[in-house]
């Protein structure tokens, strides 16, 4: 959890009042203009789609810095690529391309294993299931839309995550938002982590089930709104639960942090709770195997109900799946709109996680996978353990490849993005809605592709920028080296 210091809370609480009142003067002003030009509305016109507070900090706040965001790139999303290079002649309203591109060190892909780049094993067997199967199936999984790759993929994935059967979806996002209101309804609890993705969100809020959520990562608030949830029972009738799921992730893609799976699984079974596991940033990164959080915190895969995983992070892919017992897979072939309604994986892009998989389970000849599990631990261990001895405030656990710093200051968010691209390191800064007001940061992704020298680059450049924008908010003191050291250095 992050502990906003005091001094920076308020700091960060005047930047933004500041930016409201003079955003709001200048909205005042304009109106009075308009008035005094006494010009005649032809028509009521269409009434305006963004209201109220909504379109006043597009204009006022996101406008100004957009260029942070959305970067087109011209490459491969490689531990190295191409941002393509933008200017703006009407102060940052719009932004328009040009055919300059810088090279920039990538701290903001999730290419965690590296296969998101050509592979020797991977790239082969993509390029002729493109020649066999073409770019699309051009057809829903239900129709003419599942490919022998497609069957291929689910039972291999169902073999990965040590569940007895899987189905796949074409986009990560989806999986979440289109299987939640496929399994839970009317009558039925949801208890969410208070900082799950939106995708859990939305899919919550869909479902037509009853939505409470706990404290983030406290298995002590699960269980208090557990017992509370079902001595009431459902609103106004009190009858008891239909069904209560438990949501959780894997690793929190906005704050690093390792879920609390042992703990939140005892909780659920002592309640008789189903729990369902958002695996996205967590499956093919961490575990001995790159099995996932299960894996590291020794959770036997069979106590959790519903597995859910995408192939978009360390597969280099796209799409998403849901593991769990034949029943319920069954269940969701027959019921998910995403899986009746929608078109199916490309099929390249399923052979690219069938050829990254095997390769992690070194059934490609090689021990390569296991190098790239150890390579992502090691680089992601050695980029914390440095960001924090400079002083950074970094969020999350060790193991995890997902490192915020915070950032806090509005002004502070701009200034951090384009001091690092100016200096060749592309880095990826988050702010609201995506996060808390107060709590701005830019979020490190760290890839086994990254040599030892392509972090000690982007360190040497985020602790430079670091200093300039003043965001090194636990600054260390200097080392005491005593003369016999010194002596010892010098020999």
């Amino acid at each position: 959890m992050v502990k906003l210091p005091y001094l920076t809370a308020l700091t960060t609480l005047i930047s933004y009042g500041l930016l409201f009142l003079f955003g709001q003067i200048r909205d005042l002003f304009r109106k009075i203009l308009d008035l005094l030009k006494f010009e005649k509305v032809q028509g009521k016109g269409y009434a305006p789609i963004c209201l109220g507070l909504e379109d006043f900090y597009t204009r006022r706040l996101y406008l100004r810095i957009q260029d942070c965001f959305g970067r087109p790139i011209a490459s491969a999303p490689d531990a190295w690529f191409d941002v393509v290079e933008r200017y703006s002649n009407d102060n940052n309203k719009t932004l328009q391309r040009t055919s300059n591109t810088t090279k920039c060190l990538n701290l903001g892909s999730y290419n965690y294993l590296g296969f998101a780049a050509a592979d020797e094993y991977c790239t082969p067997r993509v390029i002729e299931s493109l020649k066999k199967y073409s770019p699309s199936t051009c057809s829903v999984r239900a129709d003419g839309g599942t490919t022998k790759l497609h069957t291929e993929l689910e039972e291999l994935v169902a073999r990965f995550v040590g569940k007895p059967a899987a189905i796949l979806f074409g986009m990560g996002y989806a999986t979440n938002s289109a299987i939640i209101p496929a399994l839970i309804s009317k009558g039925g609890l949801i208890i969410s982590d208070s900082l799950n993705h939106n995708s859990i969100v939305n899919g919550s809020r869909g479902s037509g089930a009853v939505v409470r959520v706990f404290q983030h990562n406290t298995p002590s608030h699960l269980e208090e709104v557990l017992r509370e949830q079902i001595a009431e029972g459902q609103p106004r009738t009190h009858r008891p639960w239909k069904k209560i799921i438990v949501i959780v992730e894997g690793i929190y893609s906005m704050e690093g942090e390792l879920c609390k799976l042992p703990e939140i699984i005892a909780v659920c079974k002592k309640y008789k709770a189903y729990t369902y596991l958002d695996e996205a940033h967590s499956i093919g990164a961490i575990g001995k195997s790159g099995r996932g959080v299960c894996e590291l915190l020794g959770v036997d895969p069979a106590d959790v109900d519903i597995m859910m995983g995408t192939f978009t992070k360390s597969f280099g892919s796209c799409g998403g799946y849901i593991a769990a017992s034949k029943e319920i897979i069954r269940h969701l072939k027959h019921t998910c709109p995403a899986h009746l309604y929608a078109t199916s994986m490309s099929p390249p892009a399923v052979q690219q996680v069938i050829s990254a998989i095997k390769v992690i389970l070194g059934e490609d000849g090689s021990n390569r996978g296991a190098q790239k599990l150890a390579q992502i631990r090691e680089n992601s261990n050695f980029f914390r353990s440095e960001l924090q001895k400079m002083g950074f405030e970094v969020l999350g656990d060790n193991d995890s490849p997902v490192m915020p710093i915070m950032l806090y200051n509005p002004a502070k968010i701009p200034a951090f993005s384009r001091e690092c691209l100016n200096q060749n390191v592309a880095v990826v800064t988050v702010a609201f809605p995506a996060t808390p007001l107060l709590l701005a940061r830019a979020r490190i992704c760290i890839s086994a592709s990254h040599t030892r020298e392509d972090l000690i680059k982007g360190l040497e450049v985020i602790s430079k920028v670091g200093d300039l924008v003043g965001i090194k908010y636990f600054p260390v003191e200097p080392e005491k080296v005593t003369a016999e050291e010194k002596l010892k250095k010098l020999e």
